[in-house]
């Protein structure tokens, strides 16, 4: 499997449409006028995206207050295993099931990991956020999750 060449800041969002953990569909171009945070992760219920998650739900009143703010959990889970991570820990958020990896490939997230020396295709933890005008704001890789929320706040002004 090939990845896309990653997207860049300055650049415009993908135009794809997906479906949320309720099972509503979620079009990126119909989210013009807001501010999109997609945060990326590997799998749902596992150690590090479980930080992650709890440490935005546990930011959520940073979030809550900015009107013109939408924030997404995106990972190759389906909509049932989204479902019980969302209930498990309560997250005032919705997460994107991209199980055929489309947004992944097209930001540049699904990439070749190695564990163990076995090497195996998997989304690499990042961050982007998307202006108004749909156009690429910020591109954090590599996220550290107990740092994430702290990139946040400092890229969105909150």
């Amino acid at each position: 499997m090939t990845t896309t060449t990653p997207l860049e800041v300055g650049q415009q969002a993908p135009d794809l449409t997906l479906f949320d953990d309720a099972g509503n569909e979620v079009a990126l171009r119909a989210l013009m006028g807001m501010r999109v945070v997609l945060y990326f992760y590997p799998k749902d219920d596992t150690p590090g995206c479980t930080t992650q998650a709890c440490e935005l739900r546990d930011s959520w009143s940073h979030f809550d207050a900015v009107e013109d703010l939408l924030v997404y959990g995106v990972s190759p889970q389906d909509a049932k295993s989204h479902t019980k991570f969302r209930a498990k820990y309560d997250l005032p958020f919705h997460l994107l099931v991209d199980d055929e990896q489309a947004l992944a490939n097209a930001f540049g997230f699904w990439v070749e990991k190695s564990m163990y020396g076995k090497k195996y295709w998997g989304v690499e933890r990042s961050t982007v956020i998307i202006a108004a005008d749909g156009t690429i704001q910020a591109i954090e890789r590599k996220v550290q999750p107990a740092k994430h929320m702290a990139w946040l706040v400092r890229e969105l002004g909150i």
